[in-house]
């Protein structure tokens, strides 16, 4: 997955991760609310187009590393970001 490139758009009360791919115009998404210092993760969406890169779990782990940096902990209400907590348990501290 080489190449791949991660970026924040966050407007306060909610945000998103957004992956792009090199020779895809396709864009993976991981969305969030943000309620003061609490990010609840709602919807991961990656397009089958990108699919299988280990894209979602890229969004994952930035939005782990920016809360960690942050401060910030978060609600995995989205079935794919609550998977990724069950997988990584040294995540659990940032669990809201």
């Amino acid at each position: 997955m080489d190449g791949t490139t991660i970026t924040r758009h966050d407007s306060g009360t909610h945000g998103e991760y957004r992956a792009a791919v090199p020779g895809s115009d396709k864009i993976g998404r991981l969305t969030y609310q943000r309620r003061g210092t609490t990010l609840i993760a709602d919807h991961t969406l990656v397009p089958s187009e990108i699919g299988g890169r280990g894209v979602a779990a890229r969004l994952v782990e930035a939005l782990v590393a920016d809360a960690r940096e942050a401060g910030d902990r978060i609600v995995p209400q989205c079935s794919y970001v609550k998977a990724a907590f069950r997988r990584h348990p040294a995540w659990a501290d940032l669990r809201a």
